[in-house]
Parts: structure tokens; sequence; C-alpha cells
């Protein structure tokens, strides 16, 4: 009887699996008609941290553009080319419309480091002149008119980074600036840009894989909830299809990347099944 029901747990989880997924997807909120930019740090930062995601938000029914922008190409070991290259092929399985959706920035002020941390005023301008070109400049006095922007949706780590990296930490700092920035000294007016940020979680949690999926559901169960245009919480939870889908984005496209460790991540992480994203209050003081 102890082998019974040892062999039958299983196919409990893979049940209970399943069920999440349905419950997820049937009853909370999405994005919908959306133009989206991911905010990465490396090539592979959208496979490893954020298919989940991403794999949700292209689901061409929603009716959202997604974009990623990554702000190095990875060349701390030289393979800068090839990552930048593996990055496209890897936006173009999760469901990118098309190669250009993906912009690699290579600049200096922002190396690909362990230790380093890059200024959150130089991300700052550069999403300014990304996405709000006639806001870059910062404002002396108040306006009356409604900042803009060319993106409804800004997504990249929260304070923590996942894990710990000064580099996504950084983009965490640059965008709350960028978005500050973009209602500063515009009292009155709503920011045209929401900004998620990916949830950071305890060791316990990052590798349980797709059991993680039902403590994020009782976690959600129990958060504050913001509905309507701006809901917040979100979650993204994958099925077997779709962790097959972000596996492969990282075994046949980031392939330069595949060693032995990250084989055991995209078997046990939980980012590459389950994302919960939270949407940032941000004041333009």
């Amino acid at each position: 009887m102890q082998w019974l029901t040892l062999a039958a747990l299983p196919f409990l989880a893979v049940v209970c699996w399943l069920y999440t997924v349905s419950v997820t997807r049937t009853r909370f909120p999405k994005l919908r008609n959306k133009r989206i930019c991911l905010l990465i740090a490396h090539p592979d930062d959208e496979a490893m941290f954020f298919a989940p995601t991403v794999l949700a938000l292209t689901e061409p029914s929603l009716g959202n553009h997604v974009k990623i922008l990554c702000l190095s190409s990875g060349d701390a070991d030289g393979l800068g080319e090839t990552r930048k290259k593996e990055l496209v092929k890897s936006g173009m399985c999760l469901g990118l419309r098309q190669e250009d959706d993906v912009f690699i920035v290579e600049s200096p002020e922002f190396p690909d480091s362990m230790t380093t941390e890059w200024d959150k005023a130089k991300i700052a301008g550069l999403l300014s002149s990304a996405f709000a070109p006639n806001l870059a400049q910062p404002m002396k006095s108040k306006s009356v008119d409604a900042p803009t922007a060319t993106i409804d949706v800004l997504i990249t780590f929260d304070k923590s980074g996942i894990s710990s990296h000064p580099n996504h930490i950084s983009l965490f700092q640059g965008a709350r600036h960028f978005i500050s920035s973009l209602i500063h000294n515009r009292p009155g007016w709503q920011c045209p840009v929401d900004m998620y940020t990916l949830t950071s979680i305890s060791i316990l949690r990052k590798y349980t894989s797709f059991l993680d999926g039902i403590v994020s559901l009782l976690v959600m169960a129990i958060s504050k909830k913001q509905t309507g245009k701006h809901p917040s919480p979100l979650i993204f939870l994958s099925g077997p299809q779709e962790l097959r889908i972000a596996q492969k984005a990282m075994t046949t496209a980031h392939k330069s990347q595949m060693k032995w460790f990250r084989w055991g991540w995209i078997g046990l992480s939980r980012y590459m099944v389950v994302n919960d994203l939270r949407l940032e209050k941000i004041t333009g003081s």
C-alpha cells in the first residue's frame, strides 16, 4: 500500500500543476492590447527568469506587442556577438512578433559584471530617449501637459534582482527613476507607463519548479489586489508545453550558456514555470 501511495504522488503532483494552470488562466487578470517592454540586463535573462511572462503576454488573442530591451550583450567572457544572436533566437522562440522586437545596448556604461552597479540616472536617461523623447529633459517648473510614452508597460526585476545580481538591481532602480521622471512636475496626471517587477522569493521556494505554483496561488489569495486597467499582482503559470518551450529557449538558443549548473536551473527553477509580477507604486516627487 505504501508503494502504491508513493507511485501515485508524481501523478497527483502533475494533476495539481494542471489545475493551478487552469486557475491562473481563468480567474486572474490579464494585460490586453498593451505595448510592453521587458527590460533585462543580459541575454538569457528573458528565458531563465521571465519565460512564463513572455509566453503569456505574447499570446496572440491578447493583442499585446512585446519587445525586449537588453542593456548589455553579456560580453564578460568575450561572447557578446554570439549572445546577441542567441537572444534574438530565444525571443522568437518565446513568441515575439519579429526579430526587430529585440534591442541590445552595447555601452561601457553598462558592463556585464557581477560586481558593478549601473548608474540609475543613465538607465533612466536611456529609457527616456527610447520611450519618451519629449520628456527626456527634466522639467524645472510644473506643467499642465499630460505625460506621454510609446510603451504602456515596463517589466523588469524587483529590488532584490532575483539572484541579487547588481546589474539586475540596477535595472530596478533605473526603471523606477524613469517612471518617476515621467510624472515629475505634472500634478494630477497618472503615469502613462505601468512598471511591473518580478518577485524575488526564498531559496526554499526557488528550486521547487511547478510545485511553487500552489504556493504562489496561496500568496496571491491573501495579497492586496488592484483591479481595473492597472491590475496587480499578476501571475503567469506555464503548463508542460510552455515549460518545454522555455527550456528550448535555453538549450537551443542560448547554447553558449548551457554549462552544467544551468541544466539544474532549467529543470528545477520555479522561474521557468511561475512568474508573479507586482505593480510598483511610484510618485513623481
